[in-house]
């Protein structure tokens, strides 16, 4: 079964990044503006004073424009750059220069914290291939965020950001995968 569901991820990951390749540079820049407008009313509602996120793939919906609003209201960012064990450091974001991490994602170039930093956030913004409407987040494979989220004793609110037609009926899982509280789309927010 497990075979099974692998494939089946396979296929469904190798669909969403073409359907992401082919929007538009306007329909980009209105899910920008929608994502941004969302995840600050949720991070103004949650008064979130720190918040674990990560820095978009031009293919991803942006986060940039939410993670400099962020830091210019003193809100502390922490931005995940990939280890080649399968775990995530952290590291502060300031909004000014970025690297990349092993796999060629993108990282700040601050001090590196490690994977236990994130135990303090308010707030968890994640990345996802689609999740389904109870919250069962598909990833893009490598498992980072899966094993982090499973990984911590008291976690607060997980929310993935998606485009709006990613947020789907029901997606494939695994006995790894883990449950976010809610979803971040250009068209609004949906709870778990």
């Amino acid at each position: 079964m497990s075979d099974d569901i692998t494939n089946e991820k396979r296929a469904l990951r190798a669909e969403l990044r073409e359907r992401r390749r082919i929007i538009t540079s306007d329909e980009r820049e209105n899910a920008t503006a929608g994502v941004t407008r969302n995840l600050e009313q949720l991070t103004s509602e949650l008064g979130v004073t720190s918040v674990a996120a990560y820095l978009s793939t031009p293919d991803e919906p942006n986060t940039r424009d939410f993670l400099h609003w962020a830091c210019d209201r003193g809100i502390r960012v922490l931005l995940p750059i990939s280890r080649e064990d399968g775990l995530l450091d952290w590291a502060p974001y300031d909004g000014k220069d970025e690297d990349e991490d092993v796999f060629g994602m993108p990282t700040p170039t601050t001090e590196v914290l490690g994977p236990i930093a994130i135990n303090d956030v308010d707030l968890i913004i994640v990345p996802a291939a689609t999740v389904d409407r109870t919250g069962m987040r598909m990833g893009w494979g490598r498992g980072y965020f899966d094993k982090t989220l499973g990984s911590m004793e008291r976690c607060p609110p997980v929310y993935a950001v998606i485009f709006d037609s990613e947020l789907v009926d029901t997606v494939p899982s695994e006995v790894h995968d883990q449950r976010v509280n809610g979803v971040v789309t250009p068209g609004g927010i949906t709870k778990f």
